[in-house]
């Protein structure tokens, strides 16, 4: 495909416009990895390839179960076509167990804590400010989103989480948490967009947290070297193979 003018890029991905539908983008993945708010920097090669697998498969299964998404086809392993929407700068987060950053924020809360239904979080995408946490009334001040997008962002992230944690445990992996992004379509719908892979999620088989098969095993690490990184396309690897069988 003869790809238009980028239009936007991020850590792991170039926006592009669609050479011949003004609705539509073109999301390149990228082979970088990041963590710290992109202190940490490092290339797998083929990585786009697989997280664009991974994006394709998890977007199909979520219209196959009837969440509306910006996905429209994926032509290669490292290539999306969606609907070109306008973003929102937030990130919704769907916890089902309590882990993580949560656990800093609420230290009188048990790792593992199960939360029914998920616990649904806003963060402002702000990297120079570490993405701080922001309130539904602060959403709806601020202008980002209505009061009805704010409820249909929370009820449409449980029904992600939900459909992901079922289609998970059908091979018995755990969906910990997961974090999305929304965006308004061109007809003014706001749907689920950006990408879901395996940055965007925490994944336990057998819910055992040594067995992680996620980014936070790049986190986690106190070095990265060629053998840590090789680990690490190797468990995305199998993730985007096991998100197939959705």
């Amino acid at each position: 495909m003869q790809l238009g003018a980028p239009i936007a890029e991020g850590k792991t991905k170039i926006i592009y416009l669609h050479p011949h539908d003004p609705n539509l983008v073109v999301i390149c993945h990228k082979d970088g990895i990041t963590a710290g708010d992109g202190a940490r920097r490092n290339e797998i090669p083929g990585k786009g390839a697989i997280a664009g697998r991974t994006t394709a498969n998890v977007f199909a299964y979520l219209e196959r179960e009837g969440i509306a998404t910006h996905y429209v086809d994926a032509p290669s392993d490292d290539m999306t076509v969606a609907q070109r929407c306008a973003m929102l700068p937030l990130e919704v987060v769907m916890r089902r167990l309590a882990t993580g950053s949560y656990l800093r924020r609420h230290p009188e809360i048990a790792e593992g804590h199960a939360f029914e239904p998920p616990l649904v979080e806003f963060f402002f995408k702000d990297d120079a400010a570490h993405d701080p946490q922001i309130s539904e009334a602060e959403i709806i001040e601020r202008g980002l989103a209505s009061p009805a997008e704010v409820e249909q962002m929370i009820n449409t992230g449980r029904a992600v989480c939900t459909a992901l944690a079922r289609a998970w445990a059908a091979q018995d992996v755990t969906l910990v948490d997961i974090k999305i992004e929304f965006g308004r379509s061109p007809n003014g719908q706001l749907i689920v967009a950006d990408v879901i892979d395996n940055d965007s999620w925490r994944i336990w088989p057998g819910g055992e947290k040594a067995r992680m098969l996620d980014k936070q095993v790049y986190r986690n690490a106190s070095e990265v070297d060629a053998d840590l990184l090789a680990a690490i396309k190797d468990r995305y690897q199998q993730v985007a193979d096991m998100t197939a069988q959705f």
